[in-house]
């Protein structure tokens, strides 16, 4: 069985953490615990052509720009998801510079960007003109890890793309 490395990156406190563990495990907590370094997961998961693929997911710490240690644990990366809160603007803006750095330093590996927290509609705060800042608009996905909207689709995505 094949391995593949995803990296989940992005600001703190916008649901990396979240978003794996209603993956994993089909779990959700309100309890928020900053994550430290990095943390690992695994999931097998079966792509459209049959093959298993063992996904190895890093839940990076949070961080608004690529270091030198986040630059160490997107070594070997596969693919990655990039968070931003749908209700804190300054995530997503600062998603955007990173997705620049990240694609620099990985070579354009295929990625997907996750708008999270879609179930506080009254708190959204990200309009189709920022999008529209995005040099893809389409890259963005709505998601929440609460309702998992969008979760279980954007992994296997990224998972399909790096086949």
């Amino acid at each position: 069985m094949e391995l593949r490395k995803i990296c989940l990156t992005g600001e703190f406190a916008v649901g990396k953490t979240s978003l794996v563990r209603r993956f994993v495990s089909n779990i959700f907590s309100d309890d928020y615990i900053t994550t430290v370094g990095v943390k690992v997961e695994t999931r097998v998961v079966t792509l459209s052509s049959g093959e298993e693929v063992k996904l190895v997911i890093w839940d990076m710490a949070g961080s608004s720009a690529l270091t030198t240690v986040s630059q160490s644990y997107l070594q070997g990366a596969s693919g990655y998801l990039l968070v931003a809160d749908g209700t804190r603007p300054e995530t997503y803006f600062s998603a955007l510079n990173l997705k620049g750095e990240i694609d620099a330093f990985l070579k354009n590996p295929p990625s997907i960007g996750l708008l999270n927290k879609a179930d506080l509609k009254e708190a959204w705060a990200i309009t189709d003109d920022m999008l529209a800042l995005s040099e893809a608009p389409d890259y963005w996905r709505k998601s929440s890890a609460l309702t998992g909207e969008a979760v279980e689709q954007a992994f296997l995505d990224l998972a399909e793309a790096m086949a």
